[in-house]
């Protein structure tokens, strides 16, 4: 069963009077343990299509299965219910609280979720370690570099074990040798069995991807995959429809 399923999914938002169909009809299957980039110009609609998969929003018309429940027509709360379980977001600007130590940003899902002090305090701790930050667990965001920063939120994300890791443009505040550092924890978090999802404009931060998905006037207008360090090679058949 794939994790992500999209049959028919289109979003359409009113302008005044001018619709504007940010996707047509798009359909699109994603396995679990896939890393795949979505690529498109401003306007393409990969905003939209990452929002849906994040599910930040709710589509026009359509059927969107995640691991297994249909979410197409959930209500607000139990969206965010999803969020909380099954995304783990990593956002360009980082998004961490200022005043709050690496372990304590951390620590914030599993306190919505619930989860008791000291198990948190654990869970969290492993999840600054598998991302290299064991020594800078009490550093505060301006304690730290920028790629330490993104690796803090990329522990945020990993700490509720989501079934997806959904990154937005992750390297675009970062220098290139720091955001080169960041697309090889990446690939080893890909190589660990993580499902990932990069949203990006940047072909060199795509190329790390197993697979890109090119989006263009609300399609998916190719769909490549590629073997471990070697450029895409060739496009499979679109599986989308205006």
């Amino acid at each position: 069963m794939a994790l992500i399923r999209f049959q028919k999914i289109s979003r359409r938002y009113q302008m005044g009077t001018e619709t504007i169909h940010a996707l047509r009809e798009v359909s699109m299957e994603i396995q679990r343990g896939e890393y795949v980039a979505i690529m498109g110009p401003s306007g393409s609609g990969k905003s939209t299509l990452m929002n849906l998969i994040g599910c930040l929003d709710t589509p026009s018309g359509g059927e969107y299965e995640l691991n297994g429940v249909q979410v197409s027509q959930m209500d607000d709360n139990h969206l965010a219910e999803i969020r909380n379980k099954e995304i783990g977001f990593i956002f360009q600007t980082f998004n961490l609280l200022p005043r709050s130590d690496a372990l304590r940003n951390v620590e914030l899902p599993l306190i919505y979720s619930g989860m008791p002090a000291e198990e948190r305090r654990e869970v969290a701790l492993e999840a600054l370690r598998k991302v290299g930050l064991a020594d800078r667990v009490h550093h505060r965001p301006n304690e730290l570099s920028g790629g330490q920063r993104q690796r803090v939120a990329v522990a945020r994300a990993l700490v509720n074990r989501p079934s997806i890791l959904l990154a937005d443009e992750p390297t675009g505040n970062l220098d290139t040798k720091t955001g080169t550092e960041i697309l090889a924890l990446f690939a080893e978090l890909s190589r660990q069995g993580h499902t990932l999802i990069v949203v990006t404009h940047e072909e060199d931060v795509a190329k790390h991807a197993r697979r890109i998905l090119r989006i263009r006037d609300g399609l998916i207008a190719s769909d490549e995959r590629q073997v471990e360090g070697q450029e895409p090679k060739g496009t499979e058949p679109v599986v989308a429809s205006a």
